[in-house]
């Protein structure tokens, strides 16, 4: 069987899902982004791209930052809504109830629901067509404790993230493997 070719479009998936706060805690909106990832490690970066008409896009511009928050089973609902209503109209944390938590670093609050809340500061503005990419230096990683285990580790495992794809959201399932399995040396389990 062949493959059906279809014209360019966005169709790398899954990515994620993610709430972006921006504003400050006085005056603050939530947009779901989904086009957004790492794009450094040293310093460590990342990206969102939003659309100029968007409410949030001159809230970012003008502050020259935000905080991405990854999103869950359980704020799924509260992904879409804030990914469809405009933050002109409604109050988004009132609304879907979620709390605002102070951040280390920028003015943006984070969302207290989310288990981790990454602080971005803007480093460049990357007109591109339909969306400008916001290009960011990760500030801080805000994880919530009770995703952390008693050696100190991160589990994101016990988080329930969702992830996007083609219109329509999805859980994470069960790891498949880890960085650089598929080249481990197999243990010898008969005592050589």
């Amino acid at each position: 069987m062949a493959k059906v070719q279809w014209k360019a479009g966005t169709f790398i998936y899954p990515i994620p899902a993610v709430m972006v706060s921006c504003g400050t805690m006085e005056k603050s909106n939530i947009i779901t982004v989904a086009w957004t990832g790492i794009i450094n490690t040293n310093p460590a970066m990342c990206y969102i791209s939003v659309r100029p008409e968007r409410h949030s896009y001159n809230i970012i511009k003008e502050n020259g930052e935000f905080v991405i928050n990854l999103t869950t089973e359980k704020l799924a609902y509260a992904t879409d809504w804030c990914g469809v209503k405009s933050g002109k109209d409604v109050d988004k944390f009132k609304e879907m109830k979620l709390t605002k938590e102070s951040a280390y670093f920028v003015k943006a609050p984070l969302i207290k629901e989310s288990p981790v809340s990454v602080e971005c500061k803007v480093k460049q503005i990357v007109p591109l067509g339909s969306h400008d990419m916001f290009v960011a230096e990760i500030l801080s990683i805000d994880a919530d404790e009770k995703y952390i285990d008693e050696k100190g580790t991160f589990d994101i495992s016990k988080c329930n993230l969702i992830a996007y794809a083609n219109g329509g959201y999805y859980p994470l399932s069960d790891k498949v493997g880890k960085f650089g399995f598929s080249v481990m040396k197999k243990k010898n389990t008969r005592g050589h």
